[in-house]
């Protein structure tokens, strides 16, 4: 078992993250490649590339791969094998696993593929915040939001590999137009909802937080409308599941760790009182490495 590699990736809408793992969950070595405006096949190749170039490493270092794990981002049908990305011009419904497979054919390397909201869960279950336990939700706010959500051990996928696209939780009495394009709870308390509700004053959501810290009555509506979205949204995820554990990641939270006493305070007012005392709210404890994390989880466990 210990002489097993797998090379885990984290494909973002920017951004492709990559590692070497051994069967400890040790990472030996890793790399992080820009898209820079690649598009459509383009991605593809770019995975194929990094594939390769650990390929040539691992044989010259006598460390064979034996599995590749890929957290996608947007929703990754399992029965089809289809990414549908957003933040990647032309992944609507790209056939990511074909191409991987017809790649690798012949290698005797397994491949696994899953959601990043997926990975993270099981990024956190496997060596993180989430560590024994059984029902837990890793609660990912970033560009973004969305949940892994790990139920009786195992990951919630729902009828078509959606299940945890949260960022369309309904949080508010009224509609706005705008919810059809970002989702209510996203629009309010994401990192880009944030930034666009605070633009006028500041130009990205760190300087935000800086400014909410530093007593900026022109910001403090925005950040603490966030926290209440925060506090609404676990409050009906520990109602509806009844978690151990809620673990807060994502590139918001970051600055917004500080917070997540607040939003426990929150969560509190609207959550079934018993269910939401039996809860743990904490960060992450894997940071931006928790999807690399689940997708070597997601490898191994084949």
């Amino acid at each position: 078992m210990n002489d097993k590699y797998i090379l885990a990736m984290d494909l973002g809408g920017t951004k492709l993250a990559s590692a070497l793992f051994n069967a400890k969950g040790e990472i030996l070595y890793s790399d992080f490649m820009k898209l820079e405006g690649r598009t459509g096949h383009q991605v593809g190749l770019m995975v194929i590339e990094c594939i390769e170039n650990y390929f040539s490493r691992s044989q010259d270092s006598g460390q064979s791969i034996d599995s590749i794990g890929i957290a996608v981002p947007g929703i990754y049908n399992g029965t089809d094998g289809k990414v549908w990305a957003p933040n990647i011009p032309g992944w609507n419904e790209y056939p990511l696993r074909d191409e991987l497979q017809l790649y690798l054919q012949g290698r005797g390397v397994s491949l696994r593929l899953d959601s990043d909201r997926a990975c993270y869960i099981l990024g956190e279950y496997w060596k993180g915040a989430a560590t024994g336990c059984q029902h837990a939700i890793y609660l990912a706010v970033g560009t973004g939001i969305g949940a892994g959500i790990m139920i009786d051990g195992k990951v919630l996928r729902g009828s078509h590999d959606i299940a945890g696209a949260i960022g369309w939780m309904a949080l508010r009495a009224e509609y706005h137009p705008l919810y059809e394009k970002y989702g209510c709870f996203e629009y309010h308390a994401s990192g880009q909802g944030i930034a666009i509700h605070a633009q006028d004053f500041y130009g990205d959501t760190r300087a935000v937080f800086k400014a909410y810290e530093e007593g900026d009555e022109r910001v403090l509506h925005f950040i603490e409308d966030a926290i209440l979205s925060w506090g609404q949204a676990s409050a009906n995820l520990v109602s509806l599941f009844n978690p151990e554990i809620i673990v807060f990641g994502g590139g918001v939270f970051g600055p917004a760790q500080k917070y997540i006493d607040q939003i426990y305070k929150e969560a509190c007012r609207w959550a079934q009182p018993i269910s939401i005392r039996q809860t743990r709210f904490v960060p992450t404890q894997l940071g931006d490495q928790v999807a690399l994390y689940g997708a070597a989880y997601l490898a191994m466990d084949l």
